[in-house]
């Protein structure tokens, strides 16, 4: 079974003419969260990914697992004054103004292999911003990886024509 029948939408959320994708219906379900990790860790399995780097909030409950499952370490992306210790941080456009997501300035040693994970993939901005983090840390991305895309947004687009490669496990049509 595809893991878009687990995926809630929400229309006019979080305003008029947004069709939101709803993953916590996904993450209720124990055969559908089973089968979205379980996807991952055959993709990745044998790959040589070091750590895996989480965005907030929903992408640590899909990478913590995987981690867990891969045998590697975690790396939480959060928002800026979020991470105790010290910081880098990397500024980022929203539709709305903008915003700063920071990791530890000793989350990853040059040339370790980088996974990155997140819930959703829309414009793409958080993940180049979080891609920008791990590239200046001196990691290597193996590839971003989304549980849903969005492509009518364009970030599965914008990724590619960066150089970066690009996984989703399922992708819906419109905003």
């Amino acid at each position: 079974m595809s893991i878009i029948s687990y995926i809630r939408t929400i229309p006019d959320y979080p305003k008029k003419g947004v069709q939101f994708r709803d993953i916590t219906t996904l993450l209720l379900d124990s055969r559908g969260l089973r089968e979205s990790v379980d996807e991952l860790v055959m993709r990745y399995s044998g790959t040589g990914i070091d750590k895996i780097a989480v965005i907030e909030a929903r992408g640590f409950l899909v990478g913590a697992p995987l981690a867990y499952a891969l045998g590697c370490g975690l790396i939480p992306i959060r928002k800026k004054g979020k991470l105790p210790g010290k910081t880098i941080g990397q500024d980022y456009e929203l539709e709305y103004g903008a915003d700063r997501i920071e990791i530890h300035d000793d989350a990853i040693l040059p040339g370790q292999k980088i996974l990155l994970i997140d819930d959703l993939l829309a414009t793409g901005g958080t993940a180049i911003a979080a891609i920008r983090l791990i590239e200046q840390s001196g990691g290597e991305l193996v590839e971003a990886a989304f549980l849903v895309d969005l492509p009518d947004l364009g970030g599965h687009k914008k990724l590619e024509e960066s150089g970066y490669a690009v996984f989703t496990l399922c992708e819906f049509e419109g905003e």
